[in-house]
């Protein structure tokens, strides 16, 4: 756990003053940012970027932007950014950023959306897109597909007409309300990670085409199941590793069965691709989200309240991405403007 005293500054006091923008600059204030949990990875230093210490913790967040320089082109007061380079430090309320580091998002979607358009719903379109040609009726295969990159693969996929085979845990808590979910979502086979490889599955696979894209942010011999049910030529995409073991792939699946593997990290495609086209991206995910064909779940935290926030985001087996409020009105003063008589409790037995 982090510590107030942490040197990835993380509280209401850690705000960066606006004062007088220069020409290409911009003053932003953050009105939500997440996940909470990627502070860790920084802290541990297993992020792909190190920021230089001391630093403002967090790297995803949704912005206003309520001061523009004078020679500040496409962007305007009132325009909502999110961070375009890592790693940034969105936890503070307000700061000061280059124009050309910041990249406008749509501000007529729920700012939680909005704060992580950029990172995991953006994973999600880029692997769907940059690996394999895929058209209507074919089948991909991912697993950890409970996660928020994995939910958004079904949901963006099943726009595409393309099909998923969606792999979790065996072990987690109620793994059939999961599984449901995922059907909900618009997942076409929905399986545990043991039931993958059984005689059962292999019964289903066989009546399936060809499956050329696999998806893998589990790791270890997770990955390895997902690299058995590929295709001769596929590929297998690896883009986190959540079980934190090695992925050690067998010579014949890359010699006689010829797949690729390849890796995938946003914060790659964001550096290598111009404004157009992570501004066409972003376009087309706000429009998913706002004709409601592409849903998550969050829970909101005040950033006051963010060592709550942290120990929510350590936990394991989470459905909800944890959400820092950086725009909070104050707690205490509301309660105190209310009148006595909100506070009273009215108790009626029936006998």
């Amino acid at each position: 756990m982090l510590s107030r005293s942490s040197r990835f500054i993380g509280s209401t006091l850690a705000s960066t003053r606006l004062g007088a923008t220069r020409n290409l600059a911009l003053g932003v204030r953050f009105h939500e940012n997440g996940p909470a949990e990627k502070v860790f990875k920084y802290a541990e230093g297993v992020y792909g970027v190190k920021p230089a210490l001391p630093a403002f913790g967090g790297n995803e967040g949704v912005a206003e932007v309520v001061a523009a320089g004078a020679n500040v082109k496409g962007l305007s007061k009132g325009d909502w950014v999110v961070p375009g380079n890592a790693p940034f430090g969105t936890w503070r309320q307000v700061a000061t950023a280059k124009a050309a580091d910041m990249i406008k998002v749509p501000n007529d979607i729920p700012a939680a959306y909005a704060s992580s358009l950029l990172i995991n719903p953006s994973t999600a379109y880029r692997m769907l897109r940059d690996f394999k040609s895929l058209k209507p009726g074919d089948w991909i295969i991912q697993n950890g597909a409970n996660s928020m990159v994995g939910m958004a693969v079904i949901q963006l996929a099943r726009e595409m007409g393309v099909k998923t085979i969606n792999v979790i845990r065996e072990d987690r808590p109620e793994v059939g309300n999961t599984l449901r979910l995922l059907e909900n979502l618009g997942g076409d086979i929905n399986i545990t990670d043991e039931y993958l490889g059984s005689a059962g599955s292999l019964e289903i696979l066989k009546d399936l085409p060809p499956i050329g894209l696999a998806l893998n942010c589990v790791g270890g011999e997770s990955g390895v199941d997902l690299a058995r049910v590929l295709a001769p030529k596929g590929t297998l995409v690896t883009y986190g590793n959540m079980s934190k073991k090695a992925l050690t792939v067998p010579e014949d699946l890359v010699t006689s069965k010829q797949l690729q593997l390849k890796g995938f990290w946003i914060a790659e495609w964001i550096k290598n691709n111009s404004a157009e086209a992570r501004s066409a991206m972003l376009n087309e995910l706000a429009g998913l989200v706002r004709e409601k064909k592409l849903t998550f779940f969050y829970e909101l935290h005040d950033l006051d309240d963010f060592d709550y926030a942290l120990s929510k985001a350590q936990e394991p087996f989470r459905f909800r991405k944890v959400v820092l409020n950086l725009d909070y009105p104050d707690r205490m003063a509301e309660h105190d403007a209310r009148p006595e008589s909100d506070y009273d409790v009215f108790e009626t037995y029936t006998h």
